[in-house]
């Protein structure tokens, strides 16, 4: 599994979930390699990749879908991608990289290392997206410029690494070296935790506020707008690192209330100040 020189644009490639990220992924790797290939259950999917000419060859079925593929790339919510992995190899036997996409990475990685020897396991998480997840809303630069993490196993390959830059490259986005444990911990606070944040501001939000909804809600609640099917598997195999999270936010919260309670304007501005400081610090 350590033969050099991986060549994108010789490759075989395969994306098995054919959605926002899938699909955006498409978008800018189908010029960039050999042949294309997409796996995805929803016909309507298939059809739209294939009027489109999205990729090169849009299936249902594995076999046909993975027959060649050099690299596979799993772009699907991660229960899936866990399941793809238990499954891949019924439909490859020869030498191959497979890379995931999934938003955790302890389960995952933990579940690529039990992968037969011909297959060439990496990590990875694309720091990018929006709440509206199909084929209808990708986008051809929705990688550009975000972080790409990348976390190897101790089985990676060279060539897997080369493979991984490559395709990092072609999206147009920044490669990040990453271990499985520190990228679930920062990924907590960063992504998991303001899914719950805007899904309980959502919720405590009453209805007859309809007519008054304006960009500040909207842009502080949009996440809650993402379909939990895609968020449990994540929030589940993070769980840990997520409630550490959620207290340190309702520590944060028990403040600010705090200060409301005893009617201390000083208390509240310090408080806020530090917040707005805290985030030009994180944003810059």
């Amino acid at each position: 599994m350590d033969k050099p020189g991986f060549s994108l644009k010789d490759a075989n490639v395969a994306i098995i979930g054919l959605g926002l990220m899938g699909g955006s992924l498409a978008l800018s790797v189908k010029p960039r390699c050999r042949r294309l290939s997409a796996l995805d259950p929803d016909l309507a999917t298939l059809e739209l990749a294939r009027r489109q000419e999205i990729v090169h060859v849009a299936e249902s079925d594995p076999a046909k879908a993975l027959a060649e593929a050099d690299l596979v790339i799993l772009a699907c919510p991660v229960p899936t991608i866990l399941d793809w992995i238990r499954r891949l190899p019924d439909y490859i036997q020869h030498p191959c990289i497979v890379l995931d996409l999934g938003s955790s990475k302890r389960t995952i990685v933990a579940a690529l290392e039990t992968l037969p020897a011909n297959f060439d396991p990496l990590g990875g998480h694309p720091i990018c997206g929006r709440e509206r997840l199909s084929l209808e809303n990708a986008e051809r630069f929705l990688y550009r410029d975000a972080p790409f993490v990348l976390t190897p196993l101790p089985r990676t390959s060279d060539r897997a690494r080369s493979a991984a830059l490559q395709l990092v490259e072609a999206l147009g986005a920044r490669p990040l070296w990453l271990d499985a444990a520190s990228h679930d911990r920062v990924l907590a606070a960063t992504s998991h935790l303001p899914y719950l944040l805007s899904s309980a501001l959502a919720l405590a939000t009453p209805e007859d506020a309809a007519p008054l909804v304006g960009p500040g809600f909207r842009s502080s609640a949009r996440l809650a707008g993402t379909p939990s099917s895609m968020m449990l598997g994540v929030l589940q195999s993070n769980r840990d690192n997520l409630l550490d999270a959620l207290d340190r936010l309702q520590e944060q919260i028990a403040m600010i209330k705090f200060a409301l309670i005893a009617n201390d304007p000083e208390q509240l501005k310090t408080r806020l100040d530090h917040a707005q400081t805290h985030y030009q610090t994180l944003t810059q």
